[in-house]
């Protein structure tokens, strides 16, 4: 197998990736909203605070995986960084 056919299956398995990523900490958010929702008997409080931090957190960590794809000659570049990203 020559060299960017295996950069090509790399690629795709952290995409693919990337999708649990953002799926698990949606479900994470709601499973923890849900469990305090219970525990301090508040209707929909905590579970639509899980959703919300969930959904920030994932698209917090979705752009920091991202990013070194998008656009990792500006960074392997730079003086002294020893091709490593900030």
């Amino acid at each position: 197998m020559n060299r960017n056919g295996m950069n090509r299956r790399l690629l795709a398995l952290r995409l693919t990736g990337l999708g649990w990523y953002v799926a698990t900490c949606i479900v994470v958010g709601v499973v923890g909203g849900v469990a305090l929702d219970k525990l301090l008997n508040v209707a929909p409080l905590f579970t639509l605070l899980g959703v919300l931090l969930g959904a920030v957190a994932a698209f917090y960590g979705l752009y920091k995986m991202v990013r070194p794809l998008l656009g990792s000659d500006q960074y392997s570049n730079k003086p002294g960084n020893n091709g490593e990203y900030p």
